[in-house]
């Protein structure tokens, strides 16, 4: 279905206006699941991502692994993977398998990862929201927001074809920037007390040998005692710009092919970028593609297997883990997490380790053996009606979304979203109002993994 886009440069009752049940603004895996999810159950949903392609920080970021599946265990090289989060997460991951674009499971410290072919994973996103018949707007972006009345009255939506405003009755902020929240003048949070996790530019590296790379690595992929000490003394020698000596290396589904998390990146004298302004994340990119090419050479010159290795890949744009959090009904705690707190009225089970990319020594906390729940209300926010976020900017404390944050629960983010949209639209109640025990039954239904 095409849309009509029409000029309009201000909010009025007779400007030409796009209606839908759903807007989804942003398209990462919160943002695709919440749309696929909303267009099959038979709400007229649009998606408006400024990209040309879904995937956000997964695929235009390259972070290129879905994380958060699996159960961290003690002893894990002994053990069989054992997943705990399924519903849409189960259900794209496997979408990637069928199309042979992700791996098997690859161990990661205490837990385990799969590695995706960032090109599949567009293909896979756009296949799923076309069969749910959801009206895809690439290239757009929210530019302002009429918020009153506690409700989101319409959006307005830039493109190279100019202004169009739309009108929705529910709205998922799935930006991962919290964008809707902000331009509606909601409060948020940012990190702790501004501080926020490192950016990375991830990139791509071709013709490795991989018996060595095993060899070296053996099954981990986060990198041996000895590299990272390489690392370190290569930085203070000043032979190579490594500044991050802990990196992770992830063998992808192309043969030869290793993706590499290497980059930590900060400002002129070592300060917390926040990217969210244009000059600082200009700065970002510009650094993240210079220390990128710093690493390649490390690598080419002092790892067995990476002789002849060649960088065919960077990402899109710099990584970012973490920007505002809205204020929600109810807050992700730091506590919440690290004691893997269980909720009457979850949405999604986590046992990602608390992995804290900030400063000049990061914090991993590993939750073994256990998992916690997210409770919904996390994803509303205070004072609202009509509007649920889906995606990293859920309301959390700020150690809390260094686990909260990842591919797998985003996934399950949106999934509620969707859900809580369908049933808020029944009911015609607010978010906070919902019966959240329908909304796990639902959601359960659809293959999710609750209590």
């Amino acid at each position: 279905m095409r849309l009509s886009w029409k000029e309009t440069n201000i909010f009025t009752s007779n400007s030409p206006e796009i209606q839908a049940d759903v807007l989804v603004c942003g398209g990462g895996p919160a943002g695709v699941a919440a749309a696929v999810m909303a267009g099959r159950s038979g709400l007229k949903t649009i998606l408006v991502e400024k990209n040309g392609f879904c995937g956000g920080a997964a695929v235009a970021g390259l972070s290129g692994t879905i994380c958060g599946l699996y159960l961290t265990q003690c002893d894990i090289k002994n053990k069989q993977t054992k997943q705990i989060v399924y519903g849409f997460a189960e259900e794209f991951r496997a979408g990637l398998e069928k199309k042979h674009g992700l791996t098997k499971p690859q161990i990661y410290g205490n837990t385990h990862v799969n590695t995706f072919d960032p090109l599949i994973w567009r293909e896979v996103a756009d296949d799923m929201l076309e069969q749910a018949n959801v009206n895809c707007l690439y290239h757009a972006f929210i530019s302002q927001v009429d918020f009153r009345d506690n409700q989101i009255q319409a959006v307005k939506v830039e493109s190279s074809a100019g202004s169009t405003v739309i009108k929705a009755k529910r709205y998922i902020d799935a930006t991962g920037d919290a964008t809707l929240i902000a331009l509606a003048g909601l409060p948020y949070t940012r990190g702790n007390n501004g501080a926020v996790q490192n950016p990375t530019m991830m990139f791509r590296l071709s013709n490795v040998d991989e018996k060595a790379f095993y060899d070296v690595f053996g099954v981990d992929t986060i990198c041996p005692a000895e590299l990272a000490q390489k690392l370190t003394q290569a930085f203070e020698t000043k032979t190579y710009n490594t500044p991050r000596n802990r990196v992770w290396v992830f063998p992808t589904p192309q043969p030869s092919v290793f993706l590499m998390n290497c980059t930590q990146l900060a400002g002129q004298h070592g300060e917390i970028l926040n990217v969210l302004y244009p000059e600082e994340r200009t700065y970002a990119e510009i650094l993240g593609r210079r220390i990128a090419r710093e690493y390649h050479r490390f690598f080419k010159d002092n790892v067995k297997g990476f002789e002849n290795s060649l960088l065919i890949d960077m990402a899109a744009e710099v990584g970012v883990r973490q920007t505002r959090s809205i204020v929600g009904e109810e807050c992700l705690t730091n506590d919440h997490v690290a004691t893997c707190q269980k909720s009457t009225t979850a949405i999604a089970k986590s046992s990602w380790p608390i992995e804290l990319h900030a400063g000049e020594v990061s914090k991993l906390h590993w939750l073994e053996n256990d998992y916690y729940e997210v409770p919904y209300l996390t994803l509303v926010p205070k004072n609202t009606e009509n509007i649920i976020v889906a995606g990293r900017c859920l309301c959390t404390e700020h150690e809390a979304l260094a686990s909260a944050r990842v591919t797998a629960q985003c996934f399950e983010y949106g999934h509620a979203a969707a859900i809580a949209s369908v049933l808020s639209l029944e009911n015609n109640y607010a978010f906070k109002a919902i019966d959240v025990a329908k909304l796990q039954e639902k959601m359960k239904a659809n293959g999710s993994a609750l209590s």
